[in-house]
């Protein structure tokens, strides 16, 4: 199976006239774990920092350093987790006019092109896997990221986030999982 996670896949939401973020985990099975937001700030106007804190325990994904979603490993409970592949980091723009707005309602505006994208200060510190997935470097078993959580103030400003600026919570779609939310969902959001 294939596990990944989308940080930050953009799109524009014509109701709002906004920027919409999903944020997508899928662990070792077909369900899309999907939250969407609505920024509270304009990205295009600065630099911002978007950042996975991906570790044995949790995925936690946060923008200038305010959280934004945890998604935990509950695997004890039979909750699927991504943990079978080793991350990798793509970056890229591409033409998704047919499916990313609104199902195709919206499409590109190619007189505004080219469009660009601008990266800075990129930092990857991670464990390195060897040809057996295991770690290859003991040394970085011990920093921080590896067992990081979520702090009271960085719940607080999770809720803040997700009450605020949340548009779309997989755990609150009824009409998709119809026979049932899925069992992270009625777990905290944050252990």
């Amino acid at each position: 199976m294939i596990s990944y996670v989308h940080l930050f896949k953009s799109s524009w939401d014509i109701t709002s006239g906004m920027d919409l973020y999903s944020i997508d985990v899928r662990g070792e099975n077909e369900t899309v774990n999907k939250q969407q937001f609505h920024l509270w700030f304009d990205p295009t106007a600065a630099f911002h920092t978007y950042t996975i804190i991906w570790n044995k325990q949790r995925i936690i994904f946060l923008i200038d350093n305010i959280p934004v979603r945890v998604f935990n490993n509950h695997e004890a409970s039979g909750v699927p987790f991504p943990k079978s592949q080793p991350m990798r980091v793509y970056a890229s723009l591409w033409n998704a006019d047919d499916w990313a707005t609104q199902g195709g309602r919206v499409k590109t505006d190619w007189t505004k092109a080219p469009f660009t994208a601008s990266y800075r200060k990129f930092n990857a510190n991670a464990n390195k896997i060897g040809p057996n997935s295991k770690s290859t470097s003991s040394q970085n078993e011990n920093q921080a990221w590896s067992t990081q959580g979520i702090d009271a103030a960085g719940r607080n400003r999770i809720r803040w986030v997700q009450n605020k600026h949340m548009v779309y919570d997989y755990c609150s779609d009824k009409k998709r999982f119809a026979n049932g939310l899925p069992a992270e969902c009625k777990r905290s959001r944050f252990h």
